[in-house]
């Protein structure tokens, strides 16, 4: 395999393991809210085939990885119904903002790994730096650049994974809070036009993306320079 088949092998497998840590996360706080409708269902598991949607698990990432566009896409929507909840509103934010919490948490425990593999030695901190400079670590013949590369495509996609998805235009989990604050009739108009914004936020909305998500990308290499 090539170095860029090989770093798409890594984002797409990363980004499965990414989804399933987000919708887990979902029907995990579900459950604990008082909702046992995706635990029954089996989504409180970190197995892909679980959360796949064909389109958004496997298509749009595959043509996104091939064209060397960040890894964006959807798993199958964790059912949730909010008539089981104790307190609807603010379980409903909850269960909402849970899937990106849990891909940020994942983002910093690989950026935590990547520190600790940077520090213990003079050539794998020169391998974790290079990988800010777009590096696949294909010409490194050290044993911990498999490691690395998949570290860092793991902070990077959950990175991704966790801003997309607090975008508040609907059906992104972030529309589930900013809908709480809206009056009825705007509300009703949010829920149903929401989809229309989200296509054209993915199809059209390239620039405006990359600039939500580049601070957050930044943060976190600002911290892994420091190791």
């Amino acid at each position: 395999m090539t170095p860029t088949m090989v770093e798409i092998f890594y984002q797409l497998v990363v980004f499965l393991f990414a989804i399933s840590v987000h919708e887990s996360a979902h029907a995990w706080t579900a459950s604990r809210c008082g909702d046992p409708t995706a635990r029954m269902l089996g989504r409180v598991t970190l197995n892909p085939i679980r959360h796949i949607d064909p389109i958004g698990t496997v298509v749009l990432p595959l043509v996104a990885a091939i064209s060397g566009m960040p890894v964006l896409g959807w798993a199958k929507p964790t059912p949730v119904d909010p008539r089981n909840f104790r307190n609807p509103v603010m379980d409903d934010i909850l269960v909402s903002v849970a899937g990106p919490v849990s891909n940020f948490i994942v983002a910093t425990g690989a950026l935590l790994l990547l520190g600790g593999i940077s520090l213990s030695s003079p050539s794998a901190h020169e391998l974790v730096m290079g990988l800010r400079h777009g590096f696949s670590g294909g010409s490194s013949d050290s044993a911990l650049a498999p490691v690395a590369v998949l570290l860092y495509e793991l902070m990077l996609i959950n990175i991704v994974l966790a801003v997309f998805n607090l975008i508040p235009v609907p059906p992104l989990d972030g529309s589930h809070v900013l809908r709480h604050f809206l009056p009825d009739p705007a509300r009703m108009v949010y829920d149903r036009i929401g989809i229309f914004g989200l296509i054209a936020l993915v199809y059209l909305g390239g620039g405006l993306l990359s600039s939500l998500i580049r601070p957050f990308v930044r943060f976190y290499l600002s911290i892994l320079v420091k190791f």
